[in-house]
């Protein structure tokens, strides 16, 4: 387990308190991500955005809480993108940080257990990419900035019948993964309930490399979509192995694609398939153009959905603490669980007595070796 105190965030602390001076203790925040092991872009997304927000709220002078300014700094913690390791770091973060609130983990496998962790120590955590329902259900002081896996499960079933125009579906997925597992249930329930039928449901597990077996009865059933809700990192090895197996269908997928790396690894298999996620950059509002700028600028490369997530999860947490009033964790919790309205790069988001935000969705297509808006799709 790596402990990484962001050495960005040292020297911006250091330049910020030359012109700005705090008057209180400072905010301690833990973040929880993925910096190492199969998913590192979602690790480096996080901890960029977590960054930047911090270095803008420090630079304008600190949140307001109860008429104090204070200080924020952050406490980073690689969780290995294992289960166990982010549950470590949770616990870690909490008791010996002494953190006000976490944010992070991203992966759902990570975030369940975490989430379990900050709810039995009453401290409040946002998960910018967690959408399995369970990371948030139950609980009182976990919360997300993403749509949950039972919305992106019908949004996905819906725009296969209506845009598609598909009647016959396929899906392939990995059964290790909450994240995976649990969009491809609500797919299949709800592609049917549309007057769709699933004529193949197969499975692999997280690591594997061949999918030949499962393709090919795929290809038997002769679907006309197939749905592929896994990562990045998987996505286009299945697809350039379903094309050699003499599938000529459309390809459809979650909010885990939407990374260059996809196409990068991907090339031309993965031209023209589509993909729901939480934001277009090409459609973006005034808040997202801001965002984008100051990212671009500041890493040289586009933000993925995981710097915005991670963004407008901070950005949440600052207007709780304002709401607050005060420094503590109850008082956070409680200001986010009446938030009646957060304009975010993501889009416009409020609680409605859950942990899980209301907001849209858009449908993204690859086209021209770029991600390029398609359509909405609200709650």
């Amino acid at each position: 387990m790596k402990r990484l105190l962001s050495m960005f965030g040292i020297f911006l602390l250091v330049a910020v308190s030359s012109s700005v001076s705090f008057g209180a203790k400072p905010i301690i925040i833990g973040v929880n991500a993925e910096l190492t092991g199969s998913i590192p872009v979602v690790g480096r997304s996080c901890r960029n955005a977590a960054e930047m927000a911090v270095e803008e709220i420090n630079r304008s002078g600190g949140p307001e809480v109860g008429g104090v300014k204070y200080e924020v700094r952050i406490v980073i913690e690689d969780n290995e993108d294992k289960a166990e390791s982010a549950a470590a770091a949770a616990q870690k973060l909490i008791t010996q940080n002494q953190v006000v609130a976490l944010i992070g983990p991203n992966a759902s496998r990570n975030a369940i257990p975490a989430a379990q962790i900050a709810e039995d120590a009453k401290v409040p955590m946002i998960s910018p990419w967690s959408t399995n329902v369970k990371t948030t259900q139950n609980k009182r002081y976990v919360f997300r900035a993403c749509m949950i896996d039972d919305f992106q499960g019908v949004v996905c079933a819906k725009f296969a019948r209506e845009n598609l125009k598909a009647s016959r579906a396929a899906v392939l997925y990995d059964v290790a993964s909450e994240y995976n597992k649990g969009i491809a249930e609500v797919f299949r329930k709800s592609f049917e309930e549309y007057g769709g039928k699933v004529v193949a449901y197969e499975s692999y597990t997280t690591g594997d490399q061949d999918f030949s077996s499962q393709l090919t009865r795929i290809r038997r059933a002769d679907p006309e979509v197939l749905f592929l809700p896994n990562y990045y990192s998987e996505v286009p090895l299945q697809a350039q192995q379903a094309h050699r197996l003499g599938y000529k269908g459309a390809i459809l997928g979650s909010d885990s694609w939407g990374f260059p790396d996809i196409i990068k690894l991907g090339g031309r298999d993965m031209e023209g398939h589509f993909f729901s996620t939480h934001y277009a950059p090409d459609i973006a509002t005034p808040v997202a153009q801001k965002f984008i700028t100051s990212y671009e600028k500041q890493y040289r490369e586009k933000p993925d959905d995981v710097a915005a997530l991670t963004y407008d999860a901070f950005g949440m947490l600052f207007l709780a603490l304002k709401t607050a009033g005060r420094v503590d964790r109850e008082a956070v919790r409680e200001g986010l669980s009446k938030m009646k309205l957060y304009e975010g790069v993501t889009g416009n988001m409020r609680f409605e007595g859950t942990g899980d935000p209301v907001k849209s969705a858009v449908i993204l297509q690859i086209k021209d070796g770029k991600f390029q808006y398609f359509a909405n799709v609200g709650p």
